[in-house]
């Protein structure tokens, strides 16, 4: 087991490379950087641009070196903790994705908590008494959910609370918190608005796990080993947890390595039209206006939860199912 981590370990290093590679040429695919386009936009104001700045910033940023010098440049100052500069916001990317980030990873840390408390029960009790008016019932409003996108379900919220309740469900606090520095008062705004964001965000992934865990877990109650241990008498509740339900898990615990990062992007429209601080507007903004430290670091930390995030559900599901455990063993 010890060999297979290392091995993981190892294989990750190059991947993140191979990835911070991609990104870095997909970001310089279009013609220009922001700095031509932040010209470009001033002339079409009838405005002059400080060009001695621009040289400035060109130079302390690398951006008058090779492509390859520019790529080691950014490589090394995220090795260092140092992502870069964001011309958008004229602020370091740190800086700007500070609140941003620790706002979305409250939102999507709550949506996934709130899609597993939700789906798991749901789809036990659905997959347990198939065919039942319940189960009618809870398919209905499963497929009701994979069927309504997040942003027409978000506008649909905004619209009825602000028509016929006179209130705003936009954001994550009390406008009067939004500059105000951290305390009591602002986290109870943001625990008071989060609840919405999450139900909206999270109804489509909590529709699609109970689906999946409905037939995972159909399928492997119909399996020879459980019709046999129901015959010889194991009461049914320890039966359904001691083997068809921990199977039936194994495709949820791979999906770890690609829910939060899904969460992250996938809520970027969720979070224009609601007016969330997170961070996927403004991801957008940066893509748009080429502001390649802030893009380029972001999509990099995504990378990064999504190669870690893997590595964690192959440990889980090794942990999990003995006959995973049991071929890591030969492996190793």
């Amino acid at each position: 087991m010890l060999g297979y981590l290392v091995h993981r370990i190892l294989i990750m290093i190059p991947t993140l490379i191979a990835i911070s590679l991609l990104i870095f040429i997909i970001i310089h695919l279009p013609p220009g950087d922001y700095f031509s386009t932040y010209i470009a936009e001033l002339q079409s104001q009838g405005e002059k641009a400080n060009l001695a700045k621009i040289a400035f910033l060109k130079a302390q940023y690398g951006f008058d070196r090779p492509l390859w010098e520019q790529y080691l440049f950014w490589v090394g100052g995220l090795i260092q903790g140092d992502m870069g500069y964001s011309f958008l916001y004229d602020l370091p990317v740190n800086r700007v994705v500070g609140d941003r980030l620790f706002l979305t990873f409250l939102v999507s840390f709550t949506t996934i908590v709130f899609t597993y408390l939700v789906a798991f029960p749901i789809g036990v009790y659905s997959a347990t008494h198939q065919y039942s008016l319940a189960d009618y019932g809870l398919t209905f409003f499963g497929f009701l959910g994979l069927a309504t996108p997040s942003f027409l379900l978000a506008l649909l919220l905004v619209y009825f609370a602000n028509v016929y309740f006179g209130i705003s469900v936009g954001g994550l606090m009390d406008p009067r918190y939004v500059d105000a520095p951290w305390g009591w008062g602002k986290i109870m705004s943001v625990f008071a608005h989060i609840w919405i964001p999450v139900i909206v965000i999270g109804t489509a992934g909590t529709a699609g796990m109970i689906r999946r865990l409905r037939a995972n877990l159909l399928d492997e109650l119909q399996k020879q080993y459980v019709v046999t241990a129901r015959a010889k008498g194991l009461p049914p509740t320890k039966l359904l947890f001691k083997y068809p339900l921990r199977l039936a898990l194994n495709p949820f615990i791979s999906d770890i390595g690609s829910l939060l990062p899904h969460v992250i992007s996938g809520a970027a429209v969720v979070s224009i039209v609601m007016s969330l601080p997170t961070t996927g507007p403004m991801l957008l903004d940066a893509l748009r206006s080429q502001d390649m430290f802030l893009a380029g670091s972001f999509l990099m930390f995504m990378a990064s939860l999504t190669v870690i995030g893997v590595f964690l559900s192959d440990l889980a599901l090794a942990a999990l199912d003995p006959r995973i455990r049991l071929h890591v063993g030969r492996q190793t």
